[in-house]
Formats: structure tokens, C-alpha cells, sequence
């Protein structure tokens, strides 16, 4: 029986991912509230740059893995324009509905499905960039996954993946604190939900870092990965350009 980590537990790989799919159920509704409480809105200005790294020309084809609430294919499909497509997945159906309702709200009918991004859908090649905000550490399998957004993406297609990372040593007890006394109360006070924000805080901690990351993705077929550091740090732009 093959284990891996949720936080800091030691659970059955086969295990994890109905798990993190029960944090996604529990905190869908309230999940945009909770990340503009929790990072101070800054979540939005890293989406933001995000957006102008991926340098979208109209006719693109974009697929956005992971993508919950749909904050970054809401940015994306103006950028593609009605020659381009931007595809929304999520693992998880009650995200990807509050994905779904947004987007029409918006005006915007973009295809989405739910998928697992370890097993893609799609042929070779589909896709200019790929993207995942804040998903990759959820993944059990973070080295298949990325083989596969590999695989989606055509010679000289660009990965984006933004997520928490290693900030800087000067900063980490303060930081810690906040991740482990305030995060959860928030959890609790707001969404009702204090373990959903305490595994959130030690899913960060057992998510690689800034170096270890870029050397997966370079095993994963990326020939060049750049790395921007957001906020000390905290949070990681890793950009990849698949051979």
C-alpha cells in the first residue's frame, strides 16, 4: 500500500484525493472571501501578474487546471479572444460549478470540465499554455501531473504554475504563526471550517520549493523554467517552456 502526505498526516495515496476533495466541498462557497481575508487581497495582484506573464495573443488555446473559482480564465478568455478557447477544469464539481456560474455571469461560456489533471482528457499538443493557480500541492502525484500538462501542450507551449512556496528565512516564525494561530481561527469564525485551513497551512509546508519544483518540471519535458518570487517569496510564478 503506497502512502503520501495530506498536511501532515501519512495516508493511503488512493485516500488523499477524496480528501482534498471534501476541503474543496466544505470551502467552495465561501473560498473567495476566505482568500481575500487570509492574504489581504493579495491573491488577486499574483493572478494579475500572472495574467500579463502568460502574454495571451488572440487565437490562443489555454487550458486552466485546477481552476476553481475561475478567477484566471475570467482574465484569460478576452486575451484569446472568439478565435482562442480557454478550457476551465477542477477536480472538483462543486468548484468548478462556482467556476461555471461566475464565467456566465460574466457573459463568458467557456468549455468546462471536470477532470483529474494526473489522467488529461486531451491529445498531444492541444494547448499554447496551461495553467494551475494554487492547485499543485493538492496533487498526490505532482510529478505525473506535470507530465501531462507536458503532454497537453505543443513544442514551445508555456506552463504557469502559481503557488505557495519557501518564503524568506527572515520571515518564516512570523509567518508560521500567522499559518497555524490565525489562518485556522479565520477558518473557523468565517467559513465554519477550522481543519480545512489547517491542512491548508500544512499542505504549504509539504509542497516543494522554489529549486525543487523547477527540477520537476524540467524532468517533466520543460526545457527552461523560469521562477518569480511573489510576496518574500510565499508564493512562486514558475514559468516552463516545454522542448
Amino acid at each position: 500500500m503506497t502512502q503520501t502526505h495530506f498536511g501532515y498526516e501519512t495516508v493511503d495515496e488512493h485516500e488523499k484525493a477524496s480528501r482534498v476533495r471534501g476541503v474543496f466541498d466544505s470551502v467552495a462557497q465561501r473560498y473567495d472571501l476566505m482568500n481575500d481575508l487570509l492574504s489581504l487581497g493579495m491573491h488577486r495582484l499574483w493572478k494579475n501578474y500572472t495574467v500579463a506573464v502568460a502574454d495571451l495573443r488572440a487565437g490562443d488555446k489555454v487550458l486552466d487546471i485546477a481552476g476553481g473559482t475561475g478567477d484566471l480564465a475570467r482574465a484569460f478568455a478576452p486575451k484569446v479572444g472568439p478565435q482562442g478557447m480557454v478550457v476551465l477544469t477542477d477536480i472538483n464539481e462543486a468548484m468548478l460549478r462556482v467556476g461555471r456560474d461566475r464565467l456566465l455571469d460574466a457573459g463568458l461560456v467557456p468549455p468546462t470540465l471536470a477532470c483529474d489533471a494526473e489522467h488529461l482528457p486531451f491529445p498531444d499538443g492541444s494547448f499554447d499554455l496551461v495553467s494551475v493557480a494554487f492547485g499543485l500541492r493538492n496533487m498526490t502525484h505532482k510529478e505525473q501531473a506535470l507530465a501531462e500538462m507536458a503532454r497537453v501542450l505543443r513544442p514551445g507551449g508555456r506552463l504557469l504554475v502559481l503557488e505557495f512556496s519557501r518564503i524568506a528565512a527572515p520571515l518564516r516564525k512570523p509567518y508560521d504563526w500567522y499559518s497555524f494561530h490565525v489562518m485556522p481561527r479565520i477558518g473557523k469564525w468565517v467559513a465554519q471550517d477550522e481543519e480545512s485551513y489547517r491542512y491548508l497551512a500544512e499542505s504549504i509546508r509539504m509542497h516543494p520549493d522554489q529549486d525543487t519544483l523547477k527540477s520537476m518540471m524540467k524532468t517533466a519535458g520543460f526545457g527552461h523554467v523560469d521562477v518569480h518570487n511573489l510576496a518574500a517569496g510565499a508564493v512562486a510564478l514558475h514559468v516552463g517552456r516545454r522542448c
